[in-house]
């Protein structure tokens, strides 16, 4: 793509320094590589303006803003506003399971429960079942996947959406057979908050998200938006930069809408992050902890590939499910991971959280459909690698401990009897306690007296990994209580690694 001298200084001018940095919370050289991932980035996708924030412990610890809010305007600020599209999604979600909270919806509600006009509508098959709260949630209705039609219904009024699904729609397929990604169905999602709320979507969203979390700048309404701290949307066609048309706010806001700034942006993916490690104390924020942990459960159709922005010779794949407005992916180096994208005519986004490291990061762009997916993924990897961004501990259970010691007493002894007492019903079912003995004295041969251990490992509150130094190598192994009162072991693993 060539573009002309003035866009193209503009398009691919380098990325300033870092607006705020803290070295205590992000290494030198990962800061400088952070930068070179998304410098790259611009540099093959051109875009008027970008910003980006990475989040550590719930707070912006890394930002940059380069470019400008349109070709040769204003610089793009952490303030400058922009669109944010499907990344909306997560609002209406939390705001659904919000709603399910306070008991004016269940979320195995039919959708026509709440809205009157689905009440007719045909379904493929006969044995098709009717959709629920869940089924929009997750994308799997049975409607077509609807980019980039979706985006271009934002500015319907709600009278002309009532009057659209009143005619019902045309099905890909019978419901609950696939994950189809419908933006239809999240602006379903917004009418049933309209309708269960008793006040508008965008109203609801306000008082119950943006307000708590101090979002002031954020909202779903172009006419309220300062012209000067306004990222206007482009494409690149015909060897220029062109406008979007700048839609207004409709009955579609729910699933792409909300206009927002990066400051505020972070605020709403510090409060996703303080929902983790689950804990005792107060809740502090608009909605419970366990309802936002409960929005990336991953529900449906697993997709396995490659991930983005990794090199060739990168082994890990990425499986990947929708939970609530938000994909969940297992990562090799981030351990659960949310993420989300946004396309919208003029603009790009991206958002990815690795709430068990407590890190995040996220990127806008005023580019059509320019999501800068692979720099965000790579910062959290770069943070990751660089021992930055470590998993959260799970504390040890003093029980766990107990058992442990007692294991390593069965051990030394070659006998179960100072595991007496500790043992579950099924214990001595699965191998009584001669051939335990006997396995004792096998594993002592491969790797004979263990006189110390590395710290244990727990893998939750009722079993934990650990490792023996022995004289002739390690022993890995395992400890698994039962569910009963008081906790017994019900399984001890071991894994002799001779020298």
């Amino acid at each position: 793509m060539k573009l002309h001298l003035a866009a193209a200084a503009l398009a691919l001018a380098p990325l300033p320094a870092l607006a705020q940095t803290s070295a205590a919370q992000i290494p030198p050289a990962q800061v400088t590589e952070i930068s070179d991932h998304f410098a790259r980035y611009r540099q093959a996708n051109p875009t008027p303006g970008m910003v980006y924030i990475v989040i550590k412990d719930g707070k912006p610890a890394l930002s940059a803003m380069v470019g400008t809010q349109t070709p040769g305007g204003a610089p793009v600020t952490l303030d400058t506003r922009f669109r944010i599209a499907s990344m909306s999604k997560a609002f209406t979600a939390l705001a659904i399971l919000r709603l399910r909270d306070e008991g004016k919806l269940v979320l195995d509600d039919l959708a026509e429960k709440h809205i009157p006009e689905m009440r007719g509508w045909t379904y493929p098959t006969t044995d098709s079942p009717r959709i629920r709260i869940r089924d929009l949630l997750a994308h799997v209705g049975g409607m077509v996947t609807d980019d980039p039609w979706g985006d271009r219904q934002q500015v319907l009024s709600e009278a002309q959406f009532s009057a659209m699904i009143a005619k019902g729609v045309p099905w890909s397929r019978t419901g609950g057979m696939a994950h189809e990604y419908s933006n239809y169905g999240y602006a379903l999602l917004g009418r049933i908050i309209t309708n269960a709320s008793g006040q508008p979507y965008q109203a609801y969203i306000a008082r119950t998200i943006l307000q708590p979390l101090g979002m002031s700048a954020t909202t779903y309404d172009i006419a309220q938006v300062p012209r000067d701290k306004f990222a206007l949307g482009y494409r690149w066609e015909d060897e220029k930069w062109v406008a979007e048309p700048e839609m207004r706010d409709g009955a579609f806001g729910a699933m792409g809408g909300m206009i927002t700034t990066a400051n505020d942006y972070a605020k709403w993916v510090g409060f996703l992050l303080s929902a983790w490690p689950p804990r005792d104390g107060a809740e502090t924020g608009p909605v419970k902890r366990a309802t936002v942990r409960e929005m990336v459960q991953g529900l449906n159709f697993v997709r396995v590939g490659p991930r983005r922005g990794a090199p060739d010779s990168d082994t890990c794949r990425h499986g990947t499910a929708y939970g609530m407005g938000m994909r969940i992916t297992s990562d090799c180096d981030l351990g659960v991971a949310l993420e989300h994208g946004g396309g919208y005519p003029g603009y790009g986004s991206y958002v990815v959280l690795a709430p068990e490291r407590g890190v995040a990061a996220f990127a806008f762009t005023n580019k059509t459909y320019t999501a800068p997916a692979v720099p965000v993924w790579q910062s959290l990897w770069s943070l990751a690698r660089a021992g930055a961004a470590e998993p959260r501990a799970t504390p040890l259970n003093p029980l766990l401990a107990q058992m442990h010691a007692a294991a390593r007493a069965a051990y030394a002894a070659g006998d179960l009897k100072p595991l007496d007492g500790k043992l579950a019903m099924n214990f001595l079912m699965d191998r009584d306690a001669a051939h335990w003995r006997a396995e004792f004295a096998r594993i002592k041969g491969v790797v004979g007296d263990c006189p110390t251990t590395e710290p244990l490992a727990p893998t939750g509150n009722l079993s934990v990994n650990f490792r023996w130094n022995c004289a002739k190598g390690k022993l890995d192994g395992q400890i698994l209580m039962a569910p009963t009162n008081p906790p017994t072991i019900q399984a001890l693993r071991f894994l002799p690694r001779p020298d």
